[in-house]
């Protein structure tokens, strides 16, 4: 699974985030830049050392590693607090078979350590970093969370948009038919007539007659990709008049791009992929 990065400042100091499985994990290089810059390696594998920690991380394990090897890490807890025990994050990794730290090198490697254990190691670099750590670390999950409620109303709505433009592809009304050669020679008093005409074949007027017991107008009607072609034509129109092409042309074309804007939005497959 590709990892997802993030960067959060924590007391002037940044800090990388991960995310693996679903899972957090942060930069342990990057806490131990508090305490000393210069050999972040020796400050994880002076705190990896310690019986504290060594008896906090293979607890850890055991309870979120099913094949966690129990005999190494009995041995590496009974060597701990003899003279000269230093334990890297490779080592710990490599012997005992370990899912709470991940350590690779390279410029953009580093050790990472899962975000419980993240913590606990702040605590032993300082108890006010790791308050500032969790908080930073809390601001980060909350603008991640408010943003995927965000991105999953919107595509949620807009699978509901889409699906209802598919659905009412499949009328016959929806495509405009070619106006006729009255219609075009018809000189329409208002310019919104001409609209109507071009996208709905008929002026509000005849569907007024034609549909004496609704209520409102045409437009009221309209489906929605009949009003996303309307916004379109409407802008054209408006365009059209200011090159002072005659009306009769305008018609002529808004009618024919009304056409082709319809059937390109019910003929995309896209419209059907997003029922759900």
């Amino acid at each position: 699974m590709k990892e997802k990065k993030s960067k959060i400042d924590v007391q002037g100091f940044e800090i990388a985030v991960v995310n693996q499985s679903n899972s957090d994990y942060i930069s342990l290089t990057d806490i131990a830049k508090q305490k000393n810059a210069e050999s972040t390696g020796l400050v994880i594998a002076h705190w990896l050392s310690t019986k504290f920690t060594i008896e906090f991380m293979g607890l850890w394990e055991q309870m979120h590693n099913k094949n966690f090897n129990v005999t190494e890490f009995r041995n590496i807890k009974n060597e701990a607090g003899s003279n000269g025990f230093i334990l890297s994050s490779k080592q710990w990794i490599d012997k005992t078979n370990a899912i709470g730290l991940t350590s690779s090198a390279g410029r953009y490697g580093g050790t990472f350590a899962h975000k419980d254990i993240a913590f606990e190691f702040a605590s032993w670099i300082s108890a006010e970093f790791k308050l500032y750590l969790i908080k930073e670390f809390q601001r980060l999950k909350e603008e991640e969370n408010s943003r995927l409620s965000l991105e999953w109303n919107l595509n949620r709505t807009l699978s509901k948009l889409n699906y209802r433009i598919h659905t009412d592809a499949i009328k016959e009304h929806i495509i405009p038919k070619n106006i006729t050669k009255d219609q075009a020679n018809f000189v329409y008093a208002s310019e919104a007539d001409v609209l109507n005409v071009a996208l709905f074949g008929k002026t509000a007027k005849q569907w007024r007659e034609e549909n004496k017991s609704s209520e409102g107008n045409i437009r009221d009607y309209a489906t929605i990709e009949q009003l996303l072609v309307l916004a379109n034509i409407e802008s054209m129109n408006a365009e059209f008049i200011r090159m002072e092409i005659p009306q009769k042309e305008r018609l002529l074309k808004l009618n024919q791009i009304a056409i082709l804007q319809l059937k390109s939005i019910t003929a995309n497959d896209l419209f059907t992929k997003l029922k759900e």
